[in-house]
């Protein structure tokens, strides 16, 4: 019996039409059918085939001569959103790594939308990428199923190893953020606000919400539901979360937002309640996207090594392209940066 070092190590066929007519015991041309006009084969036999396509890991593909090859020179990368600048920067940077070896960068996202992903992830492997840049942890085993069947290299950013198999290159999202909150805590804050990203299927907002609580609560500092909005990352639901927590009469005097876009637009909602910042409120955000320093004041956040992670992950998909082996995950720091929107709270 072979080792499990050899079988892993052992060169790769693609599944074909042929393997999955085989498997579920009909033609190619009835597997053809089952794939392009379903409604035109049985239920019996297309779940058949849909059973084989799934155990095979296979996606119908284009180019066969240069699939066959296992080689076409394109990497892809699925992001949540072309919205956020954090990751265009860390895009541009992929690219540019892979531009040194000829490699072309393909790109598309998710919306933040699990369902979405997988959708594009299909698209990415019927179109034969040598490799594929995913960001977070956090998806169903369905699509860690398709990656590992098909033996495609893939790398997640964003986030650290947390006990997974796969190529990770990121920063600890759950110390950055509590680190924030111990800042807000040492300026003397103790009415305290958050306002997070949508944490459903975002491991990075699940992390950085569990750092603040967690390091809030231990100082005391206990957060009630009223406390906290998870919203969408956009300015309009930064400002209307912003206006919905200082609406009350024992508002919070610091404002912890799960990015800079937030934070941006909980200093406009804060100003429209007659608010000066950071006299009557302080905001932090996170990430250091150009924003932070164009608002006024400048944002207090933390900068997300956006260019190494994206540079890293071109090199390390490369690295497991050319040797056939998965390298070492990678975990880079988080800095803090305090600029003029924190500050102690006012003893009026």
């Amino acid at each position: 019996m072979k080792s499990d070092t050899e079988a892993k190590n052992r060169p790769y066929r693609l599944p074909t039409i042929e393997d999955v007519a085989r498997l579920a015991g009909v033609s190619t041309a009835t597997v053809s059918r089952s794939l392009n006009t379903p409604d035109r084969v049985r239920e019996e036999t297309r779940n058949a085939v849909e059973v084989a396509v799934k155990a095979l890991g296979y996606t119908p593909n284009f180019g066969g001569q240069v699939l066959a090859s296992r080689r076409t020179n394109t990497i892809g990368a699925i992001i949540p959103t072309m919205g956020n600048a954090i990751f265009a920067t860390a895009l541009q940077a992929l690219q540019e790594t892979l531009a040194l070896r000829k490699v072309t960068l393909l790109v598309a996202t998710s919306q933040y939308a699990p369902e979405q992903e997988q959708v594009q992830l299909r698209t990415m492997l019927a179109r034969g990428v040598d490799g594929i840049a995913l960001i977070g942890t956090e998806r169903s085993a369905e699509a860690y199923d398709i990656l590992t069947a098909r033996q495609v290299p893939f790398a997640l950013l964003w986030s650290i190893p947390d006990e997974l198999p796969y190529l990770t290159i990121g920063f600890d999202n759950t110390r950055a953020a509590a680190e924030v909150a111990r800042r807000v805590l040492e300026f003397g804050h103790r009415r305290i606000g958050v306002i997070s990203g949508m944490t459903d299927g975002n491991d990075r907002a699940t992390a950085r919400l569990r750092g603040i609580t967690s390091t809030l609560e231990a100082a005391g500092v206990v957060l009630g539901p009223e406390d906290v909005i998870r919203c969408h990352y956009t300015l309009e639901d930064g400002e209307a979360a912003a206006r919905r927590l200082l609406s009350g009469a024992d508002r919070p005097t610091a404002l912890i937002c799960g990015n800079d876009v937030l934070a941006a637009g909980a200093m406009r909602g804060a100003r429209h309640l007659g608010l000066n910042i950071p006299a009557d409120l302080s905001v932090t955000g996170f990430d250091d996207i150009d924003l932070a320093t164009a608002v006024s004041p400048a944002l207090t956040t933390v900068r997300v090594p956006h260019k190494r992670m994206g540079a890293s992950a071109g090199e390390r998909l490369l690295e497991w392209i050319d040797s056939g082996h998965q390298p070492q995950s990678l975990s880079y720091s988080a800095e803090f940066v305090f600029r003029d929107s924190l500050a102690p709270p006012s003893s009026g």
